[in-house]
């Protein structure tokens, strides 16, 4: 019975996308939370701090990424007024 699987896979896909959603905010909250936020977010989605940690420096690094990315462009196209 393929089926029967099923379910849980869309809980923990919704699961996953709501504990994203938290991730992101706190993000925008905060880039460099310390050890006892940490704690409080992974209590609040569930995973470890740990994972949290990880989860905020790969964040980060995206975000420095596509700070640069967003910086080179607007080297691209100045806007001069000459």
């Amino acid at each position: 019975i393929p089926y029967s699987t099923t379910p849980s896979l869309f809980l923990n896909n919704a699961s996953f996308l709501e504990q994203l959603e938290e991730l992101e905010k706190m993000f925008q909250e905060d880039h460099y939370p310390d050890n006892e936020k940490r704690r409080e977010i992974a209590a609040v989605v569930g995973v470890t701090p740990q994972r949290i940690m990880v989860w905020f420096q790969n964040r980060r690094a995206k975000w420095r990424k596509s700070e640069k990315l967003s910086a080179k462009g607007n080297k691209k196209y100045p806007t001069s007024s000459a």
